[in-house]
């Protein structure tokens, strides 16, 4: 019987976001990971943690060195603000690369990631990821890593995000890019950590991006996301379309070679 592995899944949402995700039927962003990983059937033990609501994190920090991976996920918070929920954040994932050996970081938690490792996040100059990401290639270094195993060398995949990294930490490797961000895989070691991160969402269904654009209809244009409701009709239209092409296992490979690294033992990191 394969070894049974402790995870821990970190949310990036506040509980009164998650609660208004509930009231309308949408899957939380943790909820939505905790399905895709259990369409592999893993040996797997996961708690999850939610620094920017949880009052009481030092038991979680003493803990944390109990877990054999972790999972990062979205938020629709953004980095550059200064509030208690996002330092708590911050302070939260510096203590994650202190103690976890292997790290999945998606979307906001490879910008939390990289802001602690000394990298930058801004405001995406070029624009936003609305439900979908369109041509991310995978370059050189991309296709020598595990992540990229057995994934098309360009595809597109869900994506949710108003923001980028600017600044890669040092030693960091980028993996893949597209038109919009530059980096949309990347990997870096620090201190006990070896981190993949993604800046999209291998785990989340087009479905549900779907349901996320109407759910937040009225704050997409008023951010200038969408001009208008016709806007985002088109915009709907051309992601059932995509639905109609996408394969599931080939949208969540990361995540497979991911849980796949997770049971590696005896894997070596390739950049150290």
């Amino acid at each position: 019987m394969v070894e049974k592995k402790r995870i821990l899944i970190v949310e990036g949402n506040t509980r009164e976001e998650n609660n208004e995700f509930t009231q309308v039927g949408i899957n939380t962003h943790t909820e939505s990971l905790i399905k895709s990983i259990d369409f592999y059937k893993k040996n797997l033990e996961i708690d999850i943690a939610n620094p920017s609501s949880d009052q009481n994190l030092t038991s979680s920090i003493e803990s944390l060195d109990k877990y054999d991976g972790l999972i990062w996920g979205g938020s629709s918070l953004n980095i550059y603000n200064d509030t208690d929920e996002i330092r708590r954040q911050i302070n939260f994932m510096r203590e994650c690369q202190n103690k976890i050996k292997k790290i999945l970081a998606i979307c906001w938690g490879l910008q939390v990631a990289v802001t602690v490792a000394g990298g930058i996040v801004s405001k995406s100059s070029k624009g936003a990821h609305r439900g979908i990401a369109h041509n991310i290639k995978i370059n050189e270094e991309g296709t020598k890593h595990p992540i990229y195993l057995n994934k098309k060398s360009k595809f597109n995949t869900p994506a949710f995000n108003f923001d980028e990294v600017i600044k890669i930490p040092n030693k960091a490797i980028l993996l893949s890019s597209n038109d919009l961000n530059n980096v949309m895989g990347l990997q870096f070691n620090t201190n006990t950590s070896d981190i993949w991160g993604i800046q999209y969402h291998p785990e989340i269904t087009y479905e549900k991006m779907i349901s996320l654009i109407h759910f937040r209809k009225e704050r997409l244009i008023n951010k200038g996301a969408f001009r208008d409701q016709e806007e985002i009709n088109t915009h709907v239209e051309m992601i059932e379309k995509e639905i109609k092409t996408s394969e599931k296992i080939s949208r969540m490979k990361e995540l497979e070679n991911w849980l796949n690294y997770l049971y590696d033992d005896t894997e070596q990191r390739r950049y150290n």
